[in-house]
């Protein structure tokens, strides 16, 4: 099954490309919520072929209607994860799909044509970067971690979610070696299982921004929970905390700080 979903993701990473390098016309779904009609195009692309190839798995994709849809065995998608750095030329841009078996994920790809990266994982096998395996970093001070963050897009209509936010980096920032803010979550867990980042944290993302790359940094070493330390709901959770696993525990104390 991997072998053609990567065949077919890197033809749907043929659209994405010709989009960047192109003009776009941009909509809003929210006040700072893009969309373009190539985040159309490859998720129609996508699921045009998933459902001819993989009739086993219903399809969970983020700009279709979900409603009547239900979690179980299904492909997340995210057709053009950090749209906003796709309209402004930022190469931090990725085609991002997770594959789920009884809710459990199952595979994973996360591909960057623009920088032709191409990030994949299946459970229990490990997780691999244009073939090479991945293994997260090996620092254990969170004073020498370099973290990766990211804004919601609530944070220029909701002040409690824009208040969050800012506490969090005045708290964080002085601890840490360096904050990122790349605006791809898919992309920003890739660089914490390949050992670039040794931490990150963001709210209010989707299924469709982690589906892949928890499973990716899971597979790399990397651990994932939500800002109380448990187990991450993709569904439910308001914050993701993914690391390296060796600064978790010092991150979410401080992520908690009143």
């Amino acid at each position: 099954m991997k072998k053609e979903l990567i065949k077919i993701i890197k033809k749907a990473g043929k659209i994405l490309k010709k989009g960047y390098y192109s003009n776009k016309d941009v909509t809003f779904k929210a006040k700072k919520d893009l969309v373009t009609k190539y985040d159309v195009a490859v998720e129609n692309y996508l699921k045009e072929k998933f459902t001819k190839k993989f009739k086993e798995f219903n399809i969970i994709a983020e700009e279709s209607d979900n409603t009547n849809i239900e979690f179980n065995n299904s492909i997340i998608i995210d057709p053009i994860d950090g749209t906003t750095n796709f309209v402004n030329g930022v190469p931090h841009t990725a085609i991002s799909l997770g594959v789920y078996k009884d809710k459990k994920p199952y595979l994973a790809i996360v591909y960057n044509p623009i920088l032709d990266e191409l990030y994949e994982a299946k459970i229990g096998k490990g997780a691999y970067l244009n073939g090479k395996q991945l293994k997260v970093s090996d620092e254990t001070e969170l004073q020498k971690a370099l973290l990766a963050t990211g804004f919601p897009y609530t944070s220029g209509s909701n002040e409690d979610d824009l208040n969050d936010v800012v506490k969090k980096i005045k708290d964080i920032l002085p601890l840490c070696q360096d904050l990122r803010r790349l605006g791809s979550a898919s992309i920003d867990l890739c660089l914490v299982a390949r050992g670039t980042f040794e931490g990150y944290y963001e709210m209010n993302l989707k299924p469709w921004d982690v589906s892949a790359g928890v499973l990716i940094l899971s597979e790399a070493g990397g651990k994932i929970t939500n800002i109380n330390g448990e187990e991450y709901n993709l569904f439910e959770d308001k914050y993701i905390v993914a690391t390296n696993g060796k600064i978790h525990d010092e991150l979410i104390k401080n992520l908690n700080l009143l």
